[in-house]
């Protein structure tokens, strides 16, 4: 059942695997390109900075278009938006946890604004394919704008608009990316943290519409 599942379709809670009850690996505490922390809290974030998690397709790639962002001041890779406790790679990929590969940005915006990386989240993703991006398919590749804050969630809706707005006077499909108030977000294993800072020849996927947000908005 677990492999013949439709990966495209999302578990009920009763479906999804039953997870664990705490992290079950360990991860370096220093971001490989940045030098910060890896995992963040309010314990270890500079005063004033802020979070946005994002879900646009395979977090690899997804989260070195992040590190390489000006006023972003660390980055991981995680699951968020399922039902799984502390779920595995393989557990996620299978579909039954219900899941989206996800990045965790902290970034200071006083240099770069929460808009921004909105926008730069529409133009470097495909958020119009549902549960898929490129030749990447299943629910673990679906778009998703998980937000902090009302003025987040505000933002996030009103770009959406903006953006599906200008998708649709050029024909190219309806939006299908999520947003909804930040799930809990889980850390994924270390080896896929800044996996293409590791592997600077690996898999990318960036699966886009080629469209450039409008720059009236």
């Amino acid at each position: 059942m677990l492999f013949n599942r439709n990966k495209s379709t999302l578990p009920t809670p009763e479906e999804a695997l039953p997870g664990r009850t705490e992290r079950w690996f360990n991860l370096r505490d220093e971001h490989v390109v940045l030098k910060t922390p890896v995992v963040t809290d309010e314990t270890n974030i500079p005063a004033g900075f802020e979070v946005a998690v994002f879900g646009l397709g395979c977090f690899w790639g997804a989260e070195e278009i992040y590190w390489q962002t000006p006023g972003v001041w660390s980055t991981s890779v995680g699951y968020a938006g399922g039902h799984t406790p502390h779920p595995s790679y393989d557990e996620v990929c299978s579909g039954r946890t219900g899941h989206t590969e996800a990045v965790r940005v902290v970034f200071d915006p006083t240099r770069v604004a929460y808009a921004d990386l909105v926008k730069t989240f529409f133009e470097v993703h495909d958020p119009t394919q549902g549960m898929r991006q490129g030749n990447d398919v299943g629910t673990q590749y679906r778009s998703a704008l998980y937000t902090l804050s009302e003025a987040q969630d505000a933002a996030a809706r009103e770009l959406t608009r903006v953006y599906g707005d200008e998708l649709a006077r050029r024909d190219l499909g309806e939006i299908t990316t999520e947003i909804k108030p930040a799930p809990t977000y889980y850390y994924a294993e270390d080896a896929h943290q800044q996996y293409l800072a590791k592997n600077p020849f690996g898999y990318r996927c960036h699966a886009n519409t080629g469209v450039k947000f409008p720059a009236t908005a």
